[in-house]
């Protein structure tokens, strides 16, 4: 049965996005080279709010950046939309370098399947250049269910009838595990939509959720009070909890529970080459640096990958990503 998604989620994005000209692509672009980027200040425009994990990435490394080209890097947060607000306008900014996007697997990959007209082509406006792979998002049961393991909560769900399970939003991550999970187990789990992690947990702070799924980070709040009870991770381990096992490690055999989200940057799709690759390496190197590292080590991130291994892991996922989110049956806002 097609759900429909509720327009208020993405802002009439299609239609903002698509009223912005495209910028005028001059013969300059063509002539950048590594040797002569950036001539200017950078604008790093991070699709999602202030304050939060994407932002946060976007402004260490910007520093980073900074340091080691001498141009101001200057972070512009231009949220909405699911990121679409933000990434169209770098889709149409001039090809040089000088605009770079900070988003995230959901503005990258989910918003060709859950919008209309987005107001970019991922594949045709835009080129990765190097992403964060994600940390492993955690299932968490509410401690009434006494649900410890993944079979535990199988068990839970059957018995029960009806399980109410949190995400933080339609066709994210934990949408889709509740529904490969559904069809492996033959289960009935409600999906509850919530508008970010923040709300989510305190749904389950509050007790009227029997489970959910988000950040190691985000959920010590529930986890600190004894709200919530970790039962698996999604794709990988979490280092701080090593002994609770992956939704594969326990059985779960969806294709989707071997992938993960990611945080990374992407240029204008005629950006020259060398500048892709020398951004690239930055993002790299800005691994070892004091600040990345701690904001890394705080959502429990991996460092930064090249353009190669960026490019590769993105054509290695994406198939699965697609398949896994047009199967919620989700009409398209």
């Amino acid at each position: 049965m097609s759900a429909k998604l509720d327009r208020r989620h993405f802002v009439a994005a299609g239609s903002a996005a698509l009223a912005m000209p495209f910028v005028s692509r001059s013969a300059s672009a063509q002539g950048t080279s590594q040797g002569t980027w950036p001539s200017r200040q950078i604008r790093m425009i991070c699709s999602y709010p202030a304050g939060g994990q994407t932002d946060l990435l976007a402004r260490a490394y910007g520093e980073f950046i900074s340091k080691q080209t001498g141009k101001t890097v200057v972070v512009e947060n231009k949220p909405g939309a699911s990121g679409a607000i933000g990434t169209a306008e770098v889709a149409r900014a001039e090809p040089d370098g000088h605009t770079i996007l900070c988003s995230i697997s959901t503005t990258y990959i989910m918003n060709r399947v859950v919008m209309k007209n987005p107001g970019y082509d991922m594949d045709k406006d835009l080129t990765l250049v190097s992403i964060i792979p994600g940390a492993g998002l955690l299932l968490v049961a509410n401690p009434k269910t006494g649900v410890k393991t993944l079979e535990d909560f199988v068990a839970f769900a059957r018995k029960s009838g009806k399980v109410n399970f949190g995400t933080y939003s339609a066709g994210s991550a934990p949408h889709m595990t509740i529904n490969e999970l559904n069809k492996q187990y033959g289960l009935t789990i409600e999906p509850v939509h919530y508008r970010g992690e923040a709300p989510m947990w305190t749904g389950m702070l509050e007790g009227t959720l029997d489970a959910a799924m988000g950040s190691y980070t985000a959920a010590q709040s529930v986890l600190q009070s004894d709200r919530g009870t970790v039962f698996a991770v999604h794709s990988k381990k979490v280092d701080a909890i090593p002994n609770v096992k992956t939704l594969p490690e326990q059985g779960a055999t969806s294709k989707f529970f071997t992938v993960s989200g990611f945080s990374g940057w992407a240029v204008p799709k005629a950006t020259p080459q060398p500048v892709v690759d020398r951004l690239a390496e930055l993002c790299v190197a800005a691994n070892n640096d004091p600040k990345v590292k701690e904001v890394l080590a705080t959502f429990v991130l991996e460092p930064a990958i090249g353009f190669k291994e960026t490019n590769e892991l993105y054509q290695r996922e994406l198939p699965i990503w697609i398949e896994s989110a047009k199967s919620l049956g989700l009409e398209p806002a």
